[in-house]
């Protein structure tokens, strides 16, 4: 879709923080670079002071589209933060084709630096130890090159105990099974996914969707069994054209000894969580729910 006539459309369905607690949860947004308008939303359940883990939010859209106050991430992440009872911070980072590889991925560290370096910034039972990554589609590919830069890296007060990946959006060069089945229905046709991939990936002969950041499988794949990489949970849908690539990442962190859970929804599109009417939308949160829980009493 072009940009121009997605922002058209999406403008009158863009949302506003609220400090006023709406269905139990209150919101505020905090700036951490204006000159990169990189920024996130915080979502905080009003109806307790405990302790409260942190999901660290990656919204999708091809890393072309979308942000965090529009209503379809607004509202997904206002039932994050109620189902899961936790803090949610949800990042609006910048956009290819303007922005290419890797300014997503670097603009989701320095958001984790900027909270990690400015803990009073988030609630005060905000608990930076018990922190989760999550991401859906692109947010997906984002959530996990971070959580792998987080494992390269040093960082005071933020804990990764978690990542969880809603139908990432992983690729390569190769066209699946799964790739050439599905043509209905779907949000995203292959020829739209392919576009996506051009806008993302840096100009040149050997960047082409077998690049480490689209491929994370492929030729060009990290060695995770030497890093602690957290537990991880996979989101497929069986109306997915990427759903091949999902369950090869899987198997790829399966088969490095990560701890690693596969969760599918038969009758699923890629997208599916954007429609909450959806009884799929809610086992979603509530699936998310149990892995944190997890994770958190372990």
């Amino acid at each position: 879709m072009h940009r121009g006539l997605w922002n058209f459309l999406s403008k009158p369905l863009l949302t506003s923080s609220n400090p006023k607690s709406i269905n139990g949860v209150m919101t505020y947004d905090v700036t951490v670079d204006p000159s990169r308008d990189l920024w996130f939303r915080v979502y905080v359940p009003t109806a307790t002071t405990a302790s409260l883990p942190v999901i660290i939010y990656f919204h999708g859209g091809g890393f072309v589209l979308g942000s965090p106050h529009i209503k379809l991430y607004e509202d997904f992440c206002r039932g994050l933060a109620a189902g899961v009872v936790a803090i949610v911070v949800s990042i609006n980072y910048r956009l290819a084709p303007e922005h290419k590889y890797p300014a997503q991925h670097n603009d989701g560290f320095d958001v984790l630096k900027f909270i990690d370096g400015k803990k009073h910034i988030l609630p005060e039972n905000a608990d930076l130890a018990r922190c989760f990554l999550a991401g859906d589609s692109a947010g997906g590919n984002i959530a996990h090159h971070v959580t792998k830069t987080v494992c390269d890296s040093y960082l005071v007060e933020i804990k990764v105990k978690g990542l969880v990946t809603i139908q990432p959006f992983f690729g390569g060069e190769e066209r699946t099974e799964s790739e050439k089945r599905i043509t209905r229905p779907s949000l995203v046709p292959l020829k739209l996914l392919d576009r996506f991939w051009r806008s993302w990936l840096p100009a040149g002969d050997k960047c082409n969707r077998d690049h480490k950041a689209a491929n994370v499988t492929g030729p060009e794949a990290s060695d995770l069994s030497t890093l602690d990489f957290p537990a991880t949970i996979v989101f497929v849908g069986g109306f997915d054209i990427l759903q091949d690539w999902q369950r090869r990442y899987y198997n790829w962190l399966k088969n490095a000894g990560i701890k690693v859970d596969l969760v599918e929804y038969p009758s699923s599109i890629h997208g599916f969580y954007g429609f909450t009417e959806l009884p799929e939308s809610h086992q979603l949160i509530t699936d998310i729910r149990q892995f944190v829980d997890e994770q958190e009493n372990k």
